[in-house]
């Protein structure tokens, strides 16, 4: 495992833009799972103003390691945010994004999602492969749309299911563990001082950290990106 810590959500940004624009030198094509939330909405908004002409758009195939059952236009949707942030300003072709189609509900969506996983994703493992896992990490030690009160769903024999938030109830469609541990490579963006305290149990292995989703991650594999607020664990 990989961790390195930036000054700010900008210096982060920019590394991962660098590390976009060489993976689009290196292959013709990449298949990306991106996450939703305020990090990767920064860091998009920074690759649309200092990288529009450096990364390779139409060289992405962009998917996603979880979306809410919602349609595609609501605020709460992972693809409308990078659609507005990113795909606008971006040229990314059309055909080349798979979004989750939360509008059809939490079963239809993702009786429809496996079937795009298994048709456009190459295989390895017997398993539908990403080129790179793109994952955030919740508060409370969630990662995709798994959460720790649903832990179980980490390892089910799926390669994607419905997880249920634990407050909202909300409905998301979310990859498992064993497709997210089969990418090639799982880069967390993880910012904001909130995050600190799961970022030290995790990246520390310290008691109960097992608890977490995102501790379930392949450490050989992933590499985590950070601010200095996410790693200032001082109280």
């Amino acid at each position: 495992m990989e961790t390195k810590i930036f000054y700010s959500k900008e210096q982060l940004a920019r590394f991962f833009g660098d590390y976009l624009t060489a993976l689009t030198n290196q292959k013709d094509v990449v298949h990306v799972a991106l996450s939703g939330g305020s990090t990767p909405e920064a860091i998009f908004d920074l690759l649309t103003q200092e990288y529009s002409r450096l990364v390779k758009w139409d060289r992405l195939r962009f998917f996603w390691g979880d979306e809410r059952c919602v349609a595609p236009d609501h605020e709460e949707s992972n693809y409308n945010m990078t659609r507005q942030h990113l795909f606008n300003h971006v040229p990314v072709p059309e055909q080349n994004v798979f979004r989750v189609k939360g509008e059809l509900g939490p079963r239809q969506a993702l009786s429809d999602y496996k079937q795009v996983l298994n048709k456009e994703l190459p295989k390895e493992n017997g398993l539908p492969f990403f080129d790179v896992v793109v994952l955030g990490m919740g508060d409370d030690g969630h990662t995709a749309s798994i959460f720790p009160h649903e832990i179980f769903l980490w390892d089910s024999s799926e390669i994607c299911e419905i997880g249920t938030h634990p407050e909202s109830g909300q409905k998301r469609i979310t990859l498992t563990g064993k497709v997210i541990n089969n990418a090639s490579e799982i880069v967390f963006l993880v910012t904001g001082k909130k995050k600190a305290e799961k970022v030290d149990v995790i990246l520390n292995q310290k008691e109960g950290y097992e608890s977490y989703p995102a501790a379930l991650v392949n450490r050989e594999r992933s590499i985590w990106l950070l601010d200095q607020e996410a790693v200032n664990n001082d109280r």
